[in-house]
């Protein structure tokens, strides 16, 4: 499994023989992934992903945090550049912080064959998702009133019977077209422009009839 983050930045590396990506994925390792691993941390991490630049104040705000609070875990993300200080913005008493641009994969093949990286992976990337999953729920249960026809959303899913070759050449499609958007609308401003998140489950399912 490969967990990646590219909102709002790049897309990761393609599958076997494809083209080259818009840019490779930061790969972390241990010392990035623990410094992330730590729920609080991974949620300003995406809020910073998905929303943009923020201060301590208005993350606290957020989360239900003291600014002290996060300013502590934003000064420890940024050591390992996982996020930056923005450049000529704010005041020395009221800093902004910002996500760099690009993918982010946080499975790192080098990270996981210490107990301490699959540590902090799994922390990490379960908190990810717990967050993503949670907006899911919260969209849901906020549209749930609405007529269908009127979300703006798409909400499906598929069973497909394929092989390794084939799933690869799923995978590339989609990422494909993914990259594509991210490109064309990555610096969007403008009335009508918000952040929407794109999600893509693809894996294969396991028979309990048989094990």
């Amino acid at each position: 499994m490969d967990a990646q983050d590219r909102s709002p930045g790049d897309a990761p590396p393609r599958i076997g023989d494809a083209p080259p990506r818009i840019g490779d994925a930061r790969e972390l390792d241990v010392g990035a992934l623990r410094a992330l691993a730590h729920p609080l941390r991974v949620q300003i991490y995406d809020i910073l992903s998905q929303f943009g630049p923020q201060t301590a104040s208005s993350l606290a705000e957020q989360l239900g945090e003291s600014s002290g609070a996060t300013s502590y875990h934003l000064r420890a993300l940024a050591k390992h550049d996982l996020i930056r200080e923005v450049p000529d913005r704010g005041t020395a008493r009221e800093r902004w912080w910002e996500r760099p641009t690009g993918a982010v994969s946080m499975t790192s093949p080098t990270a996981v064959k210490t107990p301490a990286g699959r540590a902090a992976s799994q922390v990490v990337i379960s908190e990810f998702y717990r967050r993503r999953n949670r907006q899911l729920e919260d969209f849901i249960a906020d549209n749930l009133r609405k007529d269908p026809d009127e979300w703006t959303a798409m909400l499906s899913t598929a069973t497909v019977r394929m092989t390794d070759t084939q799933f690869e050449q799923l995978v590339h499609d989609l990422e494909a077209v993914i990259d594509d958007y991210v490109a064309r609308y990555r610096e969007q401003e403008g009335d009508g422009v918000r952040p929407f998140t794109v999600r893509t489950d693809v894996f294969p399912l396991t028979d309990r009839r048989s094990s």
